[in-house]
């Protein structure tokens, strides 16, 4: 797994923790994501400590891309995205893109569900494709959300 392929992923995560009340700086909540989803992702490779190594790995290279996004993205520009995000998932009929832009910093983004399914547990999962520019640069995202037992949405995949 390259750098450049965990990136999305990162992102994916910051739109959906960007709601943090906590007050933490954009790039330790960016750090934090990226660390956790690194750290799921590189679970999902080998058996043993093999699994150890590539979650242990997925851990490191996350927490330093996330904190790469988490500084480049305003607190502001992740609140934006964040709800767009959440409404997006909770209400959007599939194909229908929601849209947002942060007048202050110029930053931008979309995000659109693409197709729905449910667990095991009858709770509802989306798969979505989304898109930030910041600073004219476009990051494109798409990942899998499923809502939680208390209503909020978090990234799977």
């Amino acid at each position: 797994m390259t750098l450049r392929s965990v990136i999305p992923l990162a992102l994916a995560a910051l739109l959906l923790a960007g709601c943090d009340t906590t007050g933490g700086t954009k790039q330790t909540i960016g750090t934090a994501g990226g660390a956790a989803l690194g750290g799921l992702l590189g679970a999902q490779f080998g058996t043993g400590t093999g699994q150890l190594a590539a979650t242990a790995a997925g851990t490191l290279i996350g927490a330093l891309v996330g904190g790469e996004i988490g500084r480049s993205m305003d607190r502001t520009d992740q609140l934006y995205a964040a709800r767009t995000a959440q409404s997006a998932l909770e209400t959007n009929p599939t194909g229908r893109t929601a849209t947002w832009r942060n007048p202050d910093t110029g930053a931008s983004g979309s995000f659109t569900p693409v197709s729905t399914s449910y667990t095991a547990a009858g709770l509802p999962c989306r798969d979505f494709n989304s898109t930030v520019v910041i600073d004219g640069q476009q990051e494109r995202v798409t990942g899998r959300a499923c809502r939680q037992a208390d209503g909020s949405w978090q990234v799977v995949s």
